[in-house]
Order: C-alpha cells, then sequence, then structure tokens
C-alpha cells in the first residue's frame, strides 16, 4: 500500500468531531500494511511485546495506541521512509485524544462509547427504532421517563447523568455542517407511553417540529403494514466523510453491541431501511400522524 495516502486519511480524520474514527483509520492502515509484508498477527504482537489479540484490538480501533507500538510496528512492516512514518504517527496522537463523551464515562459503557464516537463523526445517520422515539429525538423529559423505565432505585444523579448525555449527543443536529439523518419510526414507539400523557404530547410535537429540518427526515412506519416491520429489530447504519472508513451498522443489545461493516451485511440492512422508507408513511403524513396522535391525547 502507498503510505503517502495516510496523509490525506489524517487530514479527513482531523476534522472528524472524534478520536473513534482515527483509531478505526489508523488501525485499518496497520492492518493493510501487515497484510502486504505478509506478516502474521502473532508475529506483529511478539514485536510489540503483546499477544495476537491485541493486534486484532488495534486494528479494529478497539483500543488505543501506544507510539511506541506504531513505530515497531512500522518498522516491522517495511515503513522506514520519515516522510511516510510521519502521517501514521500524528494518527496515533491524535486517536488517543478524548472525545466528549468520555466525560461521561461513569454512565456510558464501553460498548456504547464506540458508538457515540462513531455518531459524532459520522456524516449520514439511517436508523430504524420500534420501542421508543430515538435517543437524538428524545425531550429531556421523555429521555428522563425511559431512562428511568423498569429501573427502580436508580440514583437521581446517575438518572441526571445518562439524560444529559442524551441532550449532549443531540447538539450534533443542530451543529453548522449537521449529517444527515433519516429515521423511520415504528408506529408502535410513538403509543407506548413513557412518562405522563403531557409529556408525550410534548414530545409528538417536538418530532412535527424537527421533521421539518433540513437535515432531518422522519417517518412513521404504520402499525397496519403487516411483515415488513418483522424483516429486522431496531438498528442504526452510519456513513462517514472519510473514504477509508467503510459504512457500519450498530445493533444494540441488552449488555453489549454489533458493529457490522461488511459490504453484503451493510448492503442487507440499507435494503430494509429502504423497504421500510418505501412503505412508510410520507414526510407530510408523518407530520400529520404526529399532531393527530398529539390532539388524542
Amino acid at each position: 500500500m502507498d503510505t503517502r495516502t495516510a496523509g490525506a486519511v489524517g487530514g479527513a480524520a482531523q476534522g472528524a468531531s472524534g478520536s473513534m474514527v482515527r483509531r478505526i483509520l489508523l488501525g485499518s492502515q496497520l492492518r493493510r500494511l501487515r497484510e502486504a509484508r505478509g506478516v502474521t498477527r502473532e508475529a506483529a504482537g511478539w514485536s510489540i511485546r503483546a499477544s495476537e489479540s491485541k493486534i486484532s484490538r488495534m486494528e479494529l480501533g478497539r483500543v488505543g495506541f501506544k507510539t511506541r507500538d506504531v513505530e515497531d510496528l512500522l518498522t516491522l512492516y517495511g515503513v522506514t521512509d520519515a516522510g511516510d512514518r510521519e502521517p501514521l504517527l500524528d494518527l496515533a496522537r491524535d486517536a488517543n485524544k478524548a472525545g466528549w463523551w468520555h466525560s461521561y464515562s461513569d454512565v456510558l459503557p464501553g460498548w456504547f462509547q464506540t458508538y457515540v464516537g462513531l455518531e459524532s463523526a459520522a456524516s449520514g445517520i439511517n436508523t430504524y427504532e420500534v420501542q421508543y422515539v430515538h435517543g437524538l429525538l428524545q425531550t429531556e423529559e421523555y429521555a428522563r421517563a425511559v431512562v428511568t423505565s423498569g429501573r427502580n432505585g436508580l440514583p437521581a444523579e446517575e438518572v441526571e447523568r445518562r439524560v444529559a448525555l442524551r441532550m449532549e449527543r443531540q447538539r450534533l443536529l443542530l451543529a453548522d455542517d449537521p449529517p444527515r439523518f433519516l429515521c423511520v419510526l415504528d408506529e408502535a414507539a410513538l403509543r407506548r407511553p413513557f412518562g405522563t400523557p403531557a409529556v408525550m404530547n410534548r414530545q409528538l410535537e417536538h418530532l412535527a417540529q424537527l421533521s421539518e429540518r433540513d437535515n432531518v427526515t422522519l417517518r412513521v412506519f404504520p402499525l397496519g403494514a403487516g411483515a415488513y416491520s418483522a424483516e429486522s429489530g431496531a438498528f442504526t447504519l452510519l456513513r462517514f466523510p472519510e473514504s477509508d472508513l467503510s459504512d457500519i451498522v450498530y445493533i444494540e443489545q441488552l449488555t453489549s453491541a454489533l458493529y457490522l461493516d461488511k459490504p453484503e451485511e451493510v448492503e442487507r440492512y440499507d435494503g430494509v431501511l429502504s423497504r421500510l422508507v418505501e412503505y412508510g408513511r410520507s414526510a407530510a403524513e408523518t407530520r400529520d400522524q404526529l399532531l393527530r396522535l398529539r390532539r388524542a391525547d
């Protein structure tokens, strides 16, 4: 691989809002260099006094990078020219900078930190939500009701920290250069009450207002649409401006999450989302339904 491309990659990553993207980009570059040189993960791990699994985590961007480790790996992979090494070392240093979400590490599981970092750097966020209104679209009081649902005895301070994190995440939709956000909401999510009727009314009104933003596309998938709603549970498809970073599908579970980036897997989920949009309500119909449900309460 021509390592001169690392300079362009590093420059693009500098504009991203999260270090997670830089980690993934650097890991991807290191993997390509290792494979081009014919070095096994085991041998790479031995060269930096680490295990094969550590190399795997580094190449996936799941751990931080020590500059010394990157230097040793580049030497092992035959990258000795300073002009080729320095962009990758710069990327390693930038990859270790903490994102804003790290200040919420007390209430943010490690597997979700990865998602928040990717979400912050995405140029496109496409999602299907079934159980409740997506976190980027929740009002503060609705978010509080979601956080406390089924969590009796959760300390008030932790509740407020979780709500504050959710509100902070929403700032990206209001940024000067916001991502394109497409959300398909199952109608069941709108009819499932969280909080008082007044809380639900304000949430529905908030959704109607957000749906008028240029960067937000909101569609309701009706209960009467049939089997299409059963094709998949909730998921999010993230797209990035960096050409070296593939689209990622995020699937949240109770105590962990899946991150899928194989092209054939991403394509399947993208197809599901397209069909949900096709059989869902139009933008105008969605807004009308949101306001109609509000008046009905």
